[in-house]
């Protein structure tokens, strides 16, 4: 029986993979992982939030889904949040680089993970609750929401020093943000998309 070791992959490779299908991929040691599916409720989720920032006056192209941020963790080497909302210098970094705000790059104002369905994805809830609260309280994030429509809650935690502190809102809740105090929006809202 031949046992095949998985290619290690550089960041930059990493970020230049496609294999022609839609699976989505971390790079955790150089190793390619694939993630699991995302429950339909979650890019709708991160699409209402962004009109929701959009309609706080935050321009379009500080509003990003789909950028990646380059994480020091023996979990992953670059995570890719639902939402991200750039600050000014964030912005401006990536838009120089063009793929990943890199390690040293300023950091954005908010990321926004959605857990996706624990069912399909043991995973998801240590990635999105452990693992990324670690990752992006080191980079220096001041804002970062985990969204989790099964557990109908949406903490928001607030970097304090080099941890965060968190925050639970449910129902008609309306969620306390530290950057965005304009906020007019409560959990129920953001779990239902909007609905």
């Amino acid at each position: 029986m031949t046992t095949t070791i998985p290619q290690r992959m550089t960041l930059e490779e990493y970020l230049d993979y496609d294999d022609g299908t839609d699976t989505r991929y971390e790079l955790v040691d150089g190793i390619l992982v694939v993630m699991g599916s995302e429950n339909p409720i979650n890019p709708q989720i991160a699409s209402f939030l962004f009109s929701v920032f959009l309609g706080l006056g935050i321009p379009h192209y500080r509003l990003v889904i789909g950028h990646q941020i380059e994480v020091s963790s023996v979990y992953a080497s670059a995570r890719q949040p639902d939402l991200i909302v750039h600050s000014v210098d964030s912005e401006k970094a990536i838009s120089e680089d063009g793929k990943l705000l890199r390690l040293g790059h300023p950091a954005p104002l908010l990321v926004v993970e959605v857990v996706s369905n624990s069912e399909t994805d043991p995973q998801s809830r240590t990635r999105d609750y452990q693992e990324k609260r670690l990752e992006y309280a080191a980079r220096g994030i001041p804002e970062y929401w985990i969204i989790d429509p099964m557990s109908a809650v949406v903490l928001v935690l607030t970097l304090k020093g080099t941890q965060y502190q968190e925050q639970r809102f449910q129902g008609k809740q309306s969620i306390l943000s530290f950057a965005f105090s304009n906020l007019s929006l409560t959990a129920e809202q953001v779990l239902k998309a909007g609905k």
